[in-house]
Protein backbone atom coordinates (compact mmCIF):
# COMPACT_ATOMS: atom_id res chain seq x y z
CA UNK A 1 0.00 0.00 0.00
CA UNK A 2 1.34 3.61 -1.02
CA UNK A 3 3.13 5.42 1.88
CA UNK A 4 0.52 8.53 1.64
CA UNK A 5 2.84 10.49 3.89
CA UNK A 6 6.05 10.02 2.08
CA UNK A 7 5.53 12.39 -0.23
CA UNK A 8 5.07 15.29 2.64
CA UNK A 9 8.06 13.86 3.97
CA UNK A 10 10.23 14.15 0.80
CA UNK A 11 8.79 17.67 0.10
CA UNK A 12 9.75 18.74 3.61
CA UNK A 13 12.85 17.25 3.64
CA UNK A 14 14.09 19.02 0.40
CA UNK A 15 11.88 22.32 1.45
CA UNK A 16 14.84 22.05 4.45
CA UNK A 17 17.61 21.35 1.94
CA UNK A 18 16.73 24.40 -0.11
CA UNK A 19 15.98 26.93 2.67
CA UNK A 20 19.35 25.63 4.73
CA UNK A 21 22.18 27.55 2.42
CA UNK A 22 20.26 31.18 2.78
CA UNK A 23 19.82 30.26 6.56
CA UNK A 24 23.37 29.30 6.57
CA UNK A 25 24.33 32.71 5.06
CA UNK A 26 22.21 35.07 7.66
CA UNK A 27 23.38 33.44 10.39
CA UNK A 28 27.04 34.16 9.08
CA UNK A 29 26.23 37.83 8.22
CA UNK A 30 24.57 37.89 11.90
CA UNK A 31 27.15 36.74 14.19
CA UNK A 32 30.40 38.26 15.51
CA UNK A 33 33.85 37.47 13.99
CA UNK A 34 35.29 35.11 16.77
CA UNK A 35 38.59 37.05 18.12
CA UNK A 36 40.94 34.74 16.61
CA UNK A 37 39.63 35.38 12.90
CA UNK A 38 39.91 38.95 13.95
CA UNK A 39 43.25 38.37 14.73
CA UNK A 40 43.58 36.33 11.42
CA UNK A 41 42.21 39.36 9.72
CA UNK A 42 45.12 41.63 11.03
CA UNK A 43 47.51 39.96 10.97
CA UNK A 44 47.16 39.27 7.07
CA UNK A 45 46.76 42.96 6.56
CA UNK A 46 49.97 43.32 8.38
CA UNK A 47 51.53 40.75 6.39
CA UNK A 48 50.36 42.70 3.19
CA UNK A 49 51.80 45.71 4.36
CA UNK A 50 55.49 44.64 5.49
CA UNK A 51 55.75 43.48 1.73
CA UNK A 52 54.74 46.90 0.63
CA UNK A 53 57.43 48.70 -2.10
CA UNK A 54 59.46 51.54 0.12
CA UNK A 55 58.21 54.28 -2.18
CA UNK A 56 54.43 52.88 -1.56
CA UNK A 57 54.78 53.27 2.44
CA UNK A 58 56.17 56.37 1.49
CA UNK A 59 53.83 58.51 -0.48
CA UNK A 60 51.37 56.57 1.59
CA UNK A 61 52.47 57.61 4.60
CA UNK A 62 52.82 61.45 3.63
CA UNK A 63 49.49 61.70 2.37
CA UNK A 64 48.52 60.54 5.77
CA UNK A 65 50.72 62.82 7.72
CA UNK A 66 49.25 65.79 5.56
CA UNK A 67 45.47 64.71 5.87
CA UNK A 68 45.65 64.23 9.47
CA UNK A 69 46.06 68.00 9.63
CA UNK A 70 42.12 68.13 8.64
CA UNK A 71 41.60 67.17 12.27
CA UNK A 72 43.04 70.06 13.72
CA UNK A 73 41.27 72.61 11.09
CA UNK A 74 37.81 71.11 12.05
CA UNK A 75 38.71 71.97 15.54
CA UNK A 76 40.07 74.93 15.01
CA UNK A 77 36.97 76.26 13.06
CA UNK A 78 34.16 74.46 15.86
CA UNK A 79 36.88 76.08 18.39
CA UNK A 80 36.14 79.74 16.20
CA UNK A 81 32.23 79.41 15.91
CA UNK A 82 30.96 78.20 18.95
CA UNK A 83 29.83 80.37 22.02
CA UNK A 84 32.43 79.72 24.95
CA UNK A 85 30.65 77.37 26.87
CA UNK A 86 31.52 74.66 29.30
CA UNK A 87 29.25 72.07 26.87
CA UNK A 88 31.05 73.36 23.31
CA UNK A 89 34.70 70.93 24.28
CA UNK A 90 32.34 67.96 23.78
CA UNK A 91 31.65 69.24 20.15
CA UNK A 92 34.59 70.62 19.25
CA UNK A 93 36.24 67.37 19.54
CA UNK A 94 34.25 65.77 17.19
CA UNK A 95 36.52 67.68 14.39
CA UNK A 96 39.24 65.62 15.70
CA UNK A 97 37.73 62.43 14.02
CA UNK A 98 37.54 64.18 10.44
CA UNK A 99 41.51 63.63 10.09
CA UNK A 100 41.25 59.63 10.95
CA UNK A 101 38.09 59.48 9.09
CA UNK A 102 40.03 60.31 5.89
CA UNK A 103 43.12 58.64 6.58
CA UNK A 104 41.75 55.27 7.54
CA UNK A 105 38.55 54.81 5.26
CA UNK A 106 41.51 56.04 2.58
CA UNK A 107 43.78 53.20 3.52
CA UNK A 108 46.64 55.79 4.12
CA UNK A 109 49.41 54.61 6.33
CA UNK A 110 49.28 56.20 9.56
CA UNK A 111 52.33 55.45 12.42
CA UNK A 112 49.96 54.72 15.51
CA UNK A 113 47.82 51.89 13.43
CA UNK A 114 50.95 50.02 12.44
CA UNK A 115 51.46 49.28 16.61
CA UNK A 116 49.57 46.50 16.18
CA UNK A 117 48.86 45.88 12.99
CA UNK A 118 52.09 44.96 11.73
CA UNK A 119 53.09 43.77 15.53
CA UNK A 120 50.82 40.60 14.77
CA UNK A 121 52.84 38.76 11.88
CA UNK A 122 55.81 39.22 14.58
CA UNK A 123 54.36 38.21 17.59
CA UNK A 124 52.87 34.92 14.97
CA UNK A 125 56.34 34.36 12.98
CA UNK A 126 58.95 35.19 15.47
CA UNK A 127 61.60 35.52 13.22
CA UNK A 128 64.01 38.17 12.68
CA UNK A 129 63.09 38.76 8.93
CA UNK A 130 60.11 39.56 10.26
CA UNK A 131 60.94 41.80 13.14
CA UNK A 132 63.52 43.80 10.32
CA UNK A 133 60.79 44.42 8.22
CA UNK A 134 58.50 45.61 11.07
CA UNK A 135 61.39 48.09 11.67
CA UNK A 136 61.76 49.17 8.39
CA UNK A 137 57.81 49.84 7.94
CA UNK A 138 57.57 51.83 11.07
CA UNK A 139 60.62 54.28 10.23
CA UNK A 140 59.61 54.74 6.77
CA UNK A 141 55.62 55.59 7.98
CA UNK A 142 56.69 57.49 11.11
CA UNK A 143 59.53 59.67 9.19
CA UNK A 144 57.20 59.93 6.27
CA UNK A 145 54.13 61.37 8.61
CA UNK A 146 55.92 63.83 10.46
CA UNK A 147 57.07 65.01 7.55
CA UNK A 148 53.72 65.13 5.97
CA UNK A 149 52.53 67.30 9.37
CA UNK A 150 55.06 69.27 9.56
CA UNK A 151 54.70 70.71 5.76
CA UNK A 152 50.88 70.57 6.39
CA UNK A 153 51.47 73.07 9.49
CA UNK A 154 53.79 75.46 7.88
CA UNK A 155 50.99 75.59 4.96
CA UNK A 156 48.16 76.63 6.77
CA UNK A 157 50.53 79.20 8.15
CA UNK A 158 51.17 80.95 4.89
CA UNK A 159 49.13 84.55 4.45
CA UNK A 160 45.80 84.13 2.89
CA UNK A 161 45.25 80.33 3.31
CA UNK A 162 43.20 80.83 6.58
CA UNK A 163 41.75 83.88 7.59
CA UNK A 164 43.20 85.95 11.22
CA UNK A 165 40.41 84.62 13.12
CA UNK A 166 41.17 80.56 12.43
CA UNK A 167 44.62 81.16 12.61
CA UNK A 168 44.14 82.29 16.29
CA UNK A 169 41.98 79.27 17.15
CA UNK A 170 44.53 76.59 14.74
CA UNK A 171 46.83 78.36 17.53
CA UNK A 172 45.00 77.44 20.65
CA UNK A 173 44.07 73.77 19.71
CA UNK A 174 47.57 73.36 18.82
CA UNK A 175 48.73 74.99 22.43
CA UNK A 176 46.46 73.06 24.31
CA UNK A 177 47.41 69.61 22.16
CA UNK A 178 50.87 69.91 23.55
CA UNK A 179 51.31 71.30 26.58
CA UNK A 180 52.50 69.62 29.59
CA UNK A 181 55.85 67.93 30.64
CA UNK A 182 57.73 65.14 29.19
CA UNK A 183 56.42 62.93 31.81
CA UNK A 184 52.74 64.18 31.35
CA UNK A 185 52.61 63.47 28.19
CA UNK A 186 54.43 60.28 27.77
CA UNK A 187 51.79 59.18 30.59
CA UNK A 188 48.63 60.71 28.54
CA UNK A 189 49.90 59.11 25.05
CA UNK A 190 49.40 55.47 25.98
CA UNK A 191 45.71 55.71 26.57
CA UNK A 192 45.15 56.68 22.98
CA UNK A 193 47.64 54.06 21.81
CA UNK A 194 45.11 51.61 23.06
CA UNK A 195 42.34 53.71 21.82
CA UNK A 196 44.10 53.42 17.80
CA UNK A 197 44.93 50.05 18.45
CA UNK A 198 41.22 48.83 20.03
CA UNK A 199 40.00 50.78 16.80
CA UNK A 200 41.98 48.56 14.32
CA UNK A 201 41.09 45.48 16.66
CA UNK A 202 37.44 46.13 16.45
CA UNK A 203 37.00 47.15 12.68
CA UNK A 204 36.54 43.60 11.36
CA UNK A 205 33.31 43.09 12.93
CA UNK A 206 32.08 46.14 12.59
CA UNK A 207 30.77 46.02 9.07
CA UNK A 208 28.38 48.90 8.90
CA UNK A 209 29.29 50.42 12.28
CA UNK A 210 32.84 50.90 11.28
CA UNK A 211 32.13 54.79 10.93
CA UNK A 212 30.45 55.10 14.24
CA UNK A 213 33.31 53.20 16.25
CA UNK A 214 35.79 55.64 14.50
CA UNK A 215 34.30 58.92 15.45
CA UNK A 216 33.18 58.07 18.99
CA UNK A 217 37.30 56.29 19.70
CA UNK A 218 38.74 59.69 18.05
CA UNK A 219 36.46 61.79 19.52
CA UNK A 220 37.36 60.21 23.03
CA UNK A 221 40.63 60.54 22.21
CA UNK A 222 40.51 64.34 22.01
CA UNK A 223 37.61 65.17 24.59
CA UNK A 224 39.83 63.20 27.67
CA UNK A 225 43.11 65.31 26.13
CA UNK A 226 45.04 62.09 25.67
CA UNK A 227 48.37 62.55 23.10
CA UNK A 228 48.44 61.29 19.67
CA UNK A 229 51.80 61.53 18.15
CA UNK A 230 50.94 62.11 14.18
CA UNK A 231 47.92 64.71 14.90
CA UNK A 232 50.17 66.59 17.69
CA UNK A 233 53.15 66.74 14.83
CA UNK A 234 50.91 68.95 12.99
CA UNK A 235 50.16 70.91 16.34
CA UNK A 236 53.70 71.23 17.35
CA UNK A 237 54.59 72.34 13.91
CA UNK A 238 52.39 75.41 13.99
CA UNK A 239 54.04 76.28 17.31
CA UNK A 240 57.57 75.71 16.20
CA UNK A 241 56.47 77.43 12.45
CA UNK A 242 55.11 80.65 14.36
CA UNK A 243 58.09 80.54 16.61
CA UNK A 244 56.38 80.22 19.87
CA UNK A 245 57.72 76.98 20.65
CA UNK A 246 61.44 75.70 20.34
CA UNK A 247 62.75 73.09 18.38
CA UNK A 248 64.50 71.04 21.12
CA UNK A 249 61.13 71.53 23.49
CA UNK A 250 59.25 70.16 21.14
CA UNK A 251 61.23 66.87 20.14
CA UNK A 252 62.25 66.31 23.65
CA UNK A 253 59.30 67.47 25.70
CA UNK A 254 56.41 66.23 23.76
CA UNK A 255 57.20 64.30 20.37
CA UNK A 256 59.23 61.78 21.84
CA UNK A 257 57.37 61.03 25.02
CA UNK A 258 54.12 60.85 23.01
CA UNK A 259 55.78 58.25 20.61
CA UNK A 260 56.52 56.22 23.16
CA UNK A 261 53.63 56.13 25.02
CA UNK A 262 51.52 55.52 21.69
CA UNK A 263 54.30 52.58 21.20
CA UNK A 264 53.73 51.44 24.57
CA UNK A 265 49.49 51.55 25.03
CA UNK A 266 49.49 50.13 21.41
CA UNK A 267 52.23 47.52 21.01
CA UNK A 268 53.58 46.34 24.64
CA UNK A 269 49.53 47.00 26.59
CA UNK A 270 47.07 45.95 24.07
CA UNK A 271 48.79 43.65 21.67
CA UNK A 272 50.31 41.75 23.98
CA UNK A 273 46.39 41.74 25.76
CA UNK A 274 45.12 40.53 22.58
CA UNK A 275 47.51 37.70 21.47
CA UNK A 276 46.81 36.26 24.97
CA UNK A 277 43.52 35.61 24.30
CA UNK A 278 43.95 33.98 21.17
CA UNK A 279 47.27 32.43 20.62
CA UNK A 280 46.01 29.18 22.37
CA UNK A 281 43.43 29.14 19.82
CA UNK A 282 45.84 29.70 17.35
CA UNK A 283 48.55 27.18 18.15
CA UNK A 284 45.50 24.68 18.30
CA UNK A 285 44.60 25.84 14.50
CA UNK A 286 48.13 25.51 13.38
CA UNK A 287 48.64 21.86 14.82
CA UNK A 288 45.69 20.59 13.40
CA UNK A 289 46.46 21.95 10.21
CA UNK A 290 50.00 19.71 10.28
CA UNK A 291 48.16 17.04 11.13
CA UNK A 292 47.04 14.70 7.57
CA UNK A 293 43.05 15.33 6.78
CA UNK A 294 43.48 18.00 9.99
Amino acid sequence: MKDLGSPSRTSDTSSETVHRPAEERSIDSASRLSARLIYEVIRRDGEEELNRPAVSLIWSGLAAGILISLSVIAQAVLLTYLPDAGWTVLVESLGYSLGFIVVIYGRMQLFTENTITTVMPVVAQRSATCLRKMVRLWGIVLSANVLGAVIASGFLLLPGVLPPELTESLLAVARHGVEGSAGGNFVRAMPAGVLIAALVWVMPGARGEALVIVLAMTWLLAVAGFAHVIAGSVEAGLLVWQGRLGIGSAVLDFFLPVLAGNVVGGTAIFTLVTWGQVKNEVAQADDASAVPGG
